[in-house]
């Protein structure tokens, strides 16, 4: 069964999944739906949050690296809605790139938004 997280600098030597914590319990959220997860990203950046990537990964690889590394594990079912926390952390455990003052590329990648990456993906369904 495949599974979506978000991911921070996905797909870098820098990169942090989300996480929520909870009594001091680190928890990553992962979703059944793409759609959910594409929604919970944009609640987070309409907060001032960093814009996370949704990924999808095998649910069981999901489990494995959450037994190994310490964390738990929350699957949203697709009938359930989750909204995030109205506060977020002031710092990260993870740098950003551009915390590790690195240089920045003179041709600056656009991301997308998330709903019209969800329409995107529909419509290229269809064909």
């Amino acid at each position: 069964m495949q599974v979506w997280v978000l991911l921070f600098n996905a797909n870098t030597d820098n990169e942090g999944i989300y996480t929520l914590e909870i009594e001091g319990n680190n928890i990553i959220v992962a979703f059944e739906q793409e759609d959910d997860a594409i929604r919970y990203a944009g609640l987070l950046e309409a907060q001032d949050f960093l814009s996370p990537t949704v990924e999808r990964i095998d649910k069981q690889d999901l489990e494995e690296f959450c037994e190994e590394a310490g964390y738990d594990l929350n699957i949203v079912p697709t009938d359930a809605l989750l909204v995030p926390p109205e506060k977020n952390v002031d710092k990260t455990d993870w740098s950003s790139d551009r915390d590790r003052n690195l240089p920045e590329s003179d041709d600056e990648d656009e991301v997308e938004d998330p709903v019209i990456a969800m329409m995107r993906r529909r419509l290229e369904n269809l064909l």
